[in-house]
């Protein structure tokens, strides 16, 4: 496990108020909060709509499987925590590649007896491996819930992040559910994505709001659509600015 380089889990952790993560994930992670305060709404805005959007698929949409991809360090409000609240039935798979994840996949394995959560040490760009693997907890012929939350960046160019959601859901029937969120491209977010790659982290990029609108192509948009992730069915009403982090939860049909 690599202590030295700044570590995008690491640095999410930090920004949620966390304890996993070293001095250089700090370091970084406080430069990047002083040139762009909005990176701690985003990683808390983040955790807040992935709940709502995991409670709203397990509880109305009835959906009982999930596919969380780059699941990052475990926190509270997991997508296995939400889901079998509602339905403890639930069974959840987690990709993550990241050694630090991998250390902390006890936790994420702690689900209620009723259901399953597995976890699946894979690149979420090798999705023939991911789907092989995510196979042996989930039944891919019944509706999934494929989840990339603050996790596409990390596949920076458009054509190959759009042609590997089109792979995993080309795999999922007719009422699986894609729930995905990133930041959209401002002259703010392109300098935080800058400086976030000059900090020796992997890079990450954001992008302009209508190409990830378009990761939504042939898929019908839940309401309120797409939009600021706050303001995506809130739990109370919203009385701050609107993040840069955009997404939508869309259904296959």
């Amino acid at each position: 496990m690599d202590t030295t380089t700044p570590h995008s889990a690491r640095m999410w952790n930090f920004w949620l108020g966390g304890k996993d993560n070293y001095p250089i994930d700090r370091a970084l992670g406080a430069q990047l909060q002083e040139s762009f305060p909005q990176i701690v709404d985003i990683a808390r805005a983040s955790r807040r709509f992935q709940a709502r959007a995991v409670r709203h698929l397990a509880g109305e949409a009835g959906i009982r499987q999930f596919l969380d991809l780059g699941t990052g360090l475990p926190t509270a409000d997991a997508t296995h925590e939400v889901a079998q609240q509602v339905a403890p039935q639930a069974r959840i798979v987690y990709v993550d590649n990241d050694p630090i994840v991998l250390a902390h996949a006890r936790a994420l394995l702690s689900g209620r007896p009723e259901g399953v959560t597995a976890y699946v040490p894979a690149d979420l760009t090798d999705a023939e491996t991911v789907l092989r693997e995510a196979a042996r907890t989930l039944d891919l012929s019944r509706p999934i819930a494929l989840m990339l939350l603050s996790t596409l960046g990390h596949v920076t160019d458009d054509a190959r992040a759009a042609a590997l959601l089109r792979t995993y859901l080309d795999a999922f029937p007719a009422g699986s559910h894609l729930v995905l969120c990133d930041t959209i491209e401002t002259p703010l977010t392109r300098a935080a994505s800058d400086e976030y790659a000059d900090g020796g982290a992997l890079p990450y990029v954001s992008r302009p709001a209508d190409v990830l609108r378009s990761f939504a192509d042939g898929l019908d948009l839940l309401e309120p659509g797409f939009g600021s992730i706050t303001l995506w069915r809130p739990d109370e009403p919203v009385t701050t600015q609107p993040v840069d982090q955009w997404g939508f939860v869309a259904v296959k049909r």
